[in-house]
C-alpha cells in the first residue's frame, strides 16, 4: 500500500468534490434552497458543452468561457421566476420544485443523447503526470481542477466580502427583512447569487466530464457528493466546502487502498460519523465570520 499517494489523489479528487459542493453551499446559504437539482445541473452544462463544442471546433477547455456565463444567466432567470415563487410559498415547496426540475433534466437528457455516456477530449493533459517522490503520481488535470477550485472558492470568497454586491449578498443571507428595509432589493440580490451558484456548478460540470465519463443518470451521486462535502464542511462556510471536499476524497481513497470496492462506502461513513459528532460541520459559518 501507497499511504502517501493515497493521500495525495484524495486530496485531489476532494477538489472535484469541493467544486461541486461550491454552488451548493452558497446557494443554501444565501437563498435558503436545497438545491436537489445541483447534480443534474451540473450534467446539463458538460452536455451543454457536448452539444456546442462540434459547432466550434475547439478543445474541451475552451467551453469554461462559454457555458459558466450561460448558466449564469440561466440561473437569474430561474431566481427571479420558478424559485423565488416556490420560495414564496415555503421552504418545503422549494424542496419540490427543485425534485421535479431534477427529474425534468434527466429525461430531457436521456431523450436528446440516450442513455450513453461521454466525456471530453482534453488531448494529452488528460493522461500527462508528474512524480515528485517515489510512487507518487500527480495528475496535470486532476491537480489543474484542485487549483479552479480554490480560485473559485477564493474569488466567491473575495467577491462576498469586499464588494458592494457582495455585501449586500451576505446582509440577505443574514437577515432579508431588515436588508429589504434599507432599500436593497432581495430578489435581484437572491437572483444573483443564483446566477453565481449556478456558474460554479457549471464549472463543476465541466471538470467532471474532464475527469471521467458522464450519463445523463450521474447527477444524482454527485449529489450525493457535493451534499456530503458541504456537510462534513460546515452548511454556509465556502472554506468549509474545501475542507469536506478533501475529507471525503481522502476517506474515499484510503479506503479503497484497503479494497477498492469499498472506497465510496467509507465516504458515506465518514460522513456520518462527522454528522453524529459534529453536526453543524468542521468550519461552520458561524466560526468562519
Amino acid at each position: 500500500m501507497n499511504w502517501v499517494n493515497a493521500i495525495v489523489q484524495g486530496l485531489l479528487l476532494g477538489g472535484l468534490f469541493a467544486l461541486f459542493a461550491c454552488g451548493l453551499s452558497l446557494l443554501f446559504g444565501v437563498v435558503g434552497i436545497i438545491n436537489l437539482a445541483h447534480g443534474d445541473l451540473a450534467i446539463l452544462g458538460a452536455y451543454v458543452a457536448v452539444a456546442l463544442l462540434p459547432s466550434v471546433h475547439s478543445n474541451a477547455l475552451w467551453a469554461l468561457l462559454f457555458v459558466p456565463p450561460m448558466f449564469a444567466a440561466f440561473g437569474y432567470v430561474s431566481q427571479r421566476t420558478l424559485l423565488q415563487r416556490s420560495l414564496d410559498n415555503g421552504p418545503l415547496t422549494t424542496l419540490l420544485v427543485t425534485f421535479g426540475l431534477s427529474v425534468v433534466l434527466q429525461n430531457a437528457l436521456l431523450e436528446g443523447f440516450s442513455a450513453d455516456s461521454h466525456a471530453f477530449s482534453v488531448g494529452k493533459l488528460a493522461t500527462k503526470a508528474f512524480h515528485p517522490a517515489g510512487q507518487v503520481s500527480v495528475s496535470y488535470l486532476r491537480l489543474g481542477i484542485l487549483v479552479v477550485a480554490v480560485l473559485v472558492l477564493a474569488g466567491v470568497q473575495v467577491f462576498l466580502a469586499r464588494t458592494g454586491t457582495g455585501r449586500q449578498i451576505r446582509s440577505v443571507a443574514d437577515d432579508g427583512e431588515a436588508a429589504a428595509i434599507v432599500g436593497i432589493n432581495t430578489r435581484h440580490i437572491t437572483a444573483i447569487a443564483t446566477a453565481i451558484a449556478f456558474a460554479t456548478v457549471a464549472i463543476a460540470g465541466l471538470a467532471f466530464g474532464m475527469y471521467a465519463q458522464f450519463a445523463p443518470t450521474s447527477g444524482s451521486s454527485l449529489l450525493l457528493f457535493a451534499f456530503e462535502a458541504v456537510i462534513i464542511g460546515g452548511l454556509g462556510s465556502l472554506w468549509g466546502t474545501l475542507a469536506g471536499g478533501c475529507v471525503l476524497g481522502l476517506a474515499q481513497t484510503i479506503g479503497a487502498e484497503f479494497d477498492p470496492t469499498i472506497g465510496v462506502l467509507v465516504g458515506h461513513l465518514v460522513f456520518l460519523a462527522v454528522l453524529a459528532v459534529r453536526p453543524s460541520g468542521l468550519l461552520p459559518a458561524r466560526a468562519e465570520t
